[in-house]
C-alpha cells in the first residue's frame, strides 16, 4: 500500500525557507519525507506523542508527521533544523 504524502503549508513554508542557504539539504530532506509513501514508519523515526504522530530527522532537519491508515496519507506538519 503506497501512502499519499501531503505537505501542510505552514510545514512546505518552513522547508523552502532552507532553500536558498542549504538546497542540497533541503533535498535530502525532500527525498526522505518521499519514502515515507511506501514505509510510514520506518526504524529510525519516533512516535511523538501519540501512536500516529511521527518524528523524523534527515540530515540537518526534522520532520513531524501524522500517519493516518484509514485515508492512507502521511501529512507533513512541522519542517526544522536539528539543533
Amino acid at each position: 500500500m503506497t501512502y499519499e504524502i501531503i505537505w501542510s503549508e505552514r510545514a512546505l513554508d518552513q522547508a523552502t525557507g532552507f532553500l536558498k542557504d542549504d538546497p542540497e539539504g533541503l533535498d535530502q530532506l525532500f527525498q526522505s519525507v518521499d519514502l515515507l509513501a511506501d514505509d510510514p514508519r520506518p526504524e529510525g523515526t519516533a512516535e511523538y506523542g501519540t501512536p500516529d504522530r511521527r518524528r523524523m530527522r534527515s540530515g540537518r532537519y526534522r520532520v513531524l508527521y501524522d500517519v493516518n491508515d484509514k485515508t492512507v496519507t502521511v501529512i507533513v506538519i512541522h519542517a526544522g533544523r536539528t539543533s
